[in-house]
């Protein structure tokens, strides 16, 4: 982002933890055009001082998820922002600016920008395709480079690269050092194109608190691809200095003025739908990287951002509704955190998990309604319909569905809109990034959150795969309840394996027990969707009685089906029930 003029010359560093580096400890070289930033301890640092760089175009420092750059002196300090943005209605714009956190806190009255940025990607949108962007921005009589990625583990923390070009016309050139390798030979084959481009007018304002410093930029203008628009009015909130949980108390804090909703969607993720005319995408939760040797403590940073950063990339979608798989995964994001949040249950008494997992909870119930619904007109109804063409009151069928599915999807973006939801999210982030667990557990159990996490992972593990084992005792003779309660506590065995299981050696035992766990878990769910299917079409043919015979077509159906998933049911749960824990110690010692 390019820094208006209250704002420092330089971005600040992200250290470990989280934390930025403090500025003084900076040093600025020059390399591909670049201005780029090293810490005072780095090998070749010089001893510029940062006074004596050139203004805004000194890049952040965070680590990105693209791989490294060729060259080693830019690959030893990739660049970033810590940033995070609130949607706010356009005309509440100037009571936020106005807000007590920013009247009794900022600096100066800040700066006011026009920002003119034009999106570049190949015909192809290799950039867009790999988590990159491309743009040139045009502020009074400066035109700025920038490439960025997409948040790759943390919800707040993109990678970014600024560079002066002389025009709007982008230097691929300069880019070059910053796109991996293996996207650099289609780039030069294929020329760039402009996307869209944003006209937004910016007032920024940089606000000093205890815990922190935060550029507030009020951003309103327009996206802008072919002859399609959208509006932006949004507050971005920057990281300077400090501790990035500043962000989240300052969210909070204008959350009490009015709505607001936070986001991490990107400018240019919207301007790329906008042209191609798609709804947000979906994204499904990344995989974990743990090391084995690392303490509890991290353990839980790690799986809750995960969880936060996976919730937060799903919203967009589940909010537009265009996409059905918006609010499955964002049902899937909020089972997830529910899980970690009874996960840390057993590492003593949090105060504060109670409180978040009935959020979680309440957003989760008013979501369900719609994905049930969505299953049932986009899987269970057209599947049945087509294989019985000769049975009527299918379309009278499908005619009552939509409507439930509609109200449905009203209730589902009644509780998204709500600022309760607002507030769950913004809170929660801001207790993650600040680890608030630690101010919540009993000084007896602090010993445990620094023991290494995996002797925890082998318990916890342990102690629910035989609940799985004891709930689908004598297995062929289990009634629906009984399977619902196995499926239930094999989904729970199934989350528990995604956050701890990668802090276990024996990568091919993992690999074959999460294969025969996610299949008894598929298995189980089949089953139990023809038990809802029952439920929804309690009622509907009551709504519509020419669809009495289609409904009961459905119904017999999938009876005549639940007997054909018993057979492969069961040897699901034979292969589940026989299969090693990679937790074993006989599998720890391999």
């Amino acid at each position: 982002m390019l820094k208006s003029d209250a704002t420092p010359s330089h971005k600040t560093s992200s250290a470990r933890g989280g934390n930025p580096i403090p500025k003084d400890s900076k040093r600025t070289q020059h390399a591909g055009g670049f201005l780029r930033q090293r810490e005072s301890g780095e090998p070749g640092a010089g001893s510029m001082p940062i006074a004596d760089a050139v203004a805004d175009e000194t890049p952040s420092q965070i680590a990105t998820s693209a791989p490294e750059p060729s060259p080693p002196s830019l690959a030893a300090c990739p660049a970033g922002e810590i940033e995070l943005k609130l949607l706010v209605e356009a005309g509440r714009m100037p009571d936020f600016d106005a807000a007590p956190v920013i009247a009794a806190n900022a600096r100066n009255k800040g700066t006011r920008r026009h920002l003119k940025s034009v999106y570049y990607d190949t015909p192809e949108r290799t950039l867009r395709r790999n988590g990159l962007s491309l743009r040139v921005r045009h502020s009074g009589a400066r035109f700025v480079q920038t490439v960025k990625t997409d948040a790759a583990d943390d919800p707040l923390r993109r990678g970014e690269w600024e560079a002066s070009v002389p025009s709007l016309a982008p230097d691929l050139a300069l880019a070059m050092p910053f796109i991996p390798e293996k996207l650099r030979v289609n780039l030069e084959a294929r020329p760039l194109e402009p996307v869209f481009t944003a006209d937004i007018h910016r007032h920024a304002r940089i606000v000093d608190l205890p815990s922190g410093t935060v550029e507030i930029a009020f951003d309103q203008g327009l996206l802008t691809a072919g002859d399609q628009s959208l509006p932006v009015s949004e507050i971005e909130l920057e990281l300077k200095g400090g501790s990035a949980g500043t962000i989240y108390e300052i969210a909070l804090r204008l959350a009490e003025h009015g709505s607001v909703k936070p986001s991490i969607r990107s400018k240019s993720a919207r301007g790329f739908d906008l042209a191609a005319g798609t709804p947000p995408s979906v994204s499904r939760p990344r995989k974990l990287r743990l090391d084995p040797s690392v303490a509890l403590d991290e353990a839980f940073a790690t799986i809750l951002r995960s969880c936060f950063l996976h919730l937060m990339q799903s919203l967009p979608a589940a909010e537009d509704g265009r996409n059905p798989e918006g609010v499955h995964q964002l049902r899937v994001a909020l089972r997830r955190l529910r899980s970690v949040l009874d996960l840390m249950r057993s590492a003593g008494a949090l105060s504060n998990l109670d409180a978040l997992r009935s959020e979680a909870r309440w957003l989760a119930q008013d979501l369900s309604a719609a994905r049930d619904w969505d299953v049932f007109q986009l899987a269970t109804l057209p599947a049945i319909a087509k294989a019985c063409p000769t049975v009527p009151g299918f379309d009278a069928l499908e005619r009552a569905a939509a409507q439930h599915q509609s109200d449905a999807y009203r209730k589902a973006h009644h509780a998204l809109d709500d600022r309760r939801c607002a507030r769950f999210l913004t809170g929660l982030g801001g207790w993650i990034e600040t680890r608030g667990w630690r101010n919540d557990v009993a000084a007896e159990d602090l010993g445990l959150l620094a023991e290494p996490a995996v002797n925890f992972a082998e318990r916890i593990l342990s102690e629910q795969h035989a609940k799985v084992l004891k709930r689908g005792r004598r297995f062929k003779s289990l009634t629906a309840e009984g399977l619902h309660r196995v499926r239930l506590a094999t989904k729970r065995l199934r989350y528990l394996g995604e956050f701890l299981l990668p802090l276990f050696p024996d990568r091919k035992s993992t690999r074959k027990f999460s294969r025969k766990l996610a299949g008894l878990q598929e298995e189980l769910g089949a089953f139990n969707d023809m038990a809802s299917t029952a439920s929804l079409l309690d009622g509907l043919a009551a709504e519509a009685p020419d669809s009495a015979t289609a409904a009961a077509a459905i119904v017999g159906w999938q009876a005549h089906a639940s007997v054909e998933v018993q057979p492969s049911l069961r040897s699901a749960w034979r292969d589940f029930a026989a299969a090693r824990v990679p937790w074993s110690r006989q599998a720890q010692q391999e």
